[in-house]
C-alpha cells in the first residue's frame, strides 16, 4: 500500500491476532486510498467477525468506511452478548472442535460439526446455507466473504471454550434433549424399542431411556452421566451471572 497514513489502536481483547511488535500502543498503516477500513483492520491481522465498533476520530463509522490521511481509529470487540440477527441462533464448528460441539448439543444447542476436514469453501458455504454461525480457531476460514456469520474460538481448552461461547452467545439451553453424536433431537423411548442397543447388564439396570429421531442411537443415565451432569450443572451456574 503506498497512500494515506492512519493510526489505529486495538482493544486489548484484539492483540491476540496482532503480531507482538504491534500490540502496545498505536499501530501505523499506509493505506492504498481506495481500500476499506474493514479491509485495512483484516490485512492487520483482525477477522471482523471479532470487531466490534470503529470509532474514527470520535465518531463510529462503518467497516466500509475509507479511511483518509491522519485518521485515529480505535478497533473495538464484539459487545457482549452478541446478537445474531436474521435466523433462530445455531452453529457450524469445524473438524477441530468436535468436544466442544458434543458439549453445546448436551446442552440443547443446535450444533452442526464437520467431523473431517471438508475445506474452508465447503464450511463458509454451509454456514451461508444454513444461517448458522462459524465458530473456528481457523482465522482463514473466518475472513471467507460468503459466511454467513462467524466467531474466533480463543482457547484450546474444551471447558473455556464452552464457557466463552455461552458467555458471547447466551444461547437458549435445554439439557439433554439433542444427540450428542448428530445432533438430533431426542424423545422419550421405551426399552423394548431400544433393546437391540443394550447389554444384558444395562438392560437389567435401567429403565428410562431416550432416542434420537434421527440416528436412532438410545441414551440412559449411563457410567459416566455424573460428569455429564456436571459439565451441564457448570454450564446452567453461568445463567444468573450474565443477567
Amino acid at each position: 500500500m503506498n497512500g494515506p497514513e492512519i493510526h489505529v489502536e486495538f482493544a486489548p481483547e484484539l492483540h491476540v491476532f496482532v503480531p507482538q511488535a504491534r500490540r502496545s500502543g498505536t499501530v501505523r498503516a499506509t493505506t492504498d486510498g481506495l481500500s476499506s477500513l474493514g479491509h485495512v483492520v483484516e490485512s492487520l491481522g483482525v477477522p471482523l467477525t471479532e470487531v466490534g465498533a470503529l470509532v474514527v476520530d470520535g465518531r463510529e463509522v462503518p467497516v466500509s468506511h475509507v479511511p483518509a490521511v491522519g485518521e485515529s481509529v480505535t478497533v473495538r470487540t464484539v459487545a457482549r452478548p452478541q446478537l445474531v440477527p436474521g435466523a433462530p441462533l445455531r452453529f457450524l464448528l469445524d473438524v477441530h472442535l468436535g468436544t466442544l460441539a458434543r458439549r453445546l448439543r448436551l446442552l440443547g444447542v443446535d450444533t452442526a460439526y464437520e467431523s473431517t476436514d471438508i475445506g474452508d469453501p465447503a464450511l463458509a458455504a454451509r454456514s451461508a446455507a444454513q444461517q448458522r454461525v462459524m465458530l473456528s480457531r481457523d482465522r482463514g476460514l473466518l475472513r471467507r466473504r460468503e459466511l454467513w456469520s462467524g466467531a474466533f474460538v480463543y482457547s484450546t481448552r474444551p471447558e473455556e471454550q464452552l464457557r466463552d461461547v455461552l458467555d458471547r452467545f447466551q444461547p437458549e439451553l435445554r439439557p439433554w434433549t439433542r444427540c450428542t453424536a448428530c445432533n438430533g433431537v431426542l424423545r422419550k423411548a421405551t426399552k423394548d424399542e431400544v433393546a437391540d442397543q443394550l447389554k444384558h447388564g444395562t438392560h437389567a439396570t435401567y429403565d428410562v431411556f431416550a432416542q434420537c429421531t434421527e440416528c436412532g442411537r438410545a441414551y440412559w443415565k449411563g457410567a459416566h452421566h455424573e460428569q455429564l451432569e456436571a459439565i451441564v450443572e457448570r454450564a446452567m451456574a453461568l445463567r444468573p451471572e450474565r443477567r
